[in-house]
């Protein structure tokens, strides 16, 4: 499988001339990400992961595209009809032949005055976990952690102990638009911190990154 490390939390996956994009949203160039996607995947509905006129334009650009995300977000899109896919958490829907498993349900808190949204997880092909922007803890094993480093919602700590927490042998970077140079410099100290324990491989991928997992 090709694991490309796109803008923010944006990712896109290959394999077997499918190509599933997961959180394309504003902080990412959300059209080139979809150009030629087999499905998106999307966590939530906050604009950083999900730029809804992008996936509209996309959807009826391929009459084939199909999304996948949380009932908040498919609700956007009810007039595509049968491409449009509610996921909650429990589903393993099976998505341009990627096994999704479907984990988690709420954002996690920005502040107690500010309303919690759905948020859903993604393990795809029992290896790669997308969070979207949530500290869940699948119970199946993670091979690769998709790792948010910065948010309003997150501190230094939190994404130590959350890395900690899922024990992956492998970690890539995500959520990572608003830091600038210093602050990236900043974050890679405090991944390091995480991994140290475990010894594990933790790292930021620079976007338009490709990796084969």
């Amino acid at each position: 499988m090709q694991f490309t490390k796109l803008g923010h939390s944006c990712v896109r996956l290959e394999k077997n001339g499918a190509a599933l994009v997961i959180d394309p949203g504003i902080f990412s160039d959300a059209p080139a990400a979809l150009n030629g996607a087999t499905a998106v995947l999307v966590t939530h509905e906050h604009p950083d992961h999900l730029d809804a006129d992008a996936v509209r334009a996309a959807l009826v650009a391929d009459p084939d595209l199909t999304l996948w995300a949380t009932p908040a977000v498919t609700g956007q899109f009810r007039d595509f009809g049968a491409r449009i896919h509610p996921v909650r958490h429990g589903d393993t829907p099976n998505v341009a032949g990627f096994d999704i498993g479907v984990y988690g349900e709420k954002h996690a808190l920005i502040h107690q005055d500010i309303p919690l949204v759905e948020n859903t997880c993604f393990m795809i092909d029992g290896t790669i976990f997308h969070p979207g922007d949530s500290f869940t803890v699948p119970e199946d094993p993670v091979s690769t952690l998709l790792l948010p480093i910065s948010a309003p919602w997150l501190k230094a700590a939190e994404m130590i102990d959350y890395f900690r927490a899922v024990a992956p042998p492998r970690a890539y970077a995500i959520h990572d638009a608003i830091l600038n140079d210093a602050g990236l410099g900043l974050m890679a100290r405090m991944m390091t911190v995480a991994a140290t324990p475990s010894h594990a491989e933790i790292s930021r991928l620079e976007p338009g990154t490709t990796l084969d997992l």
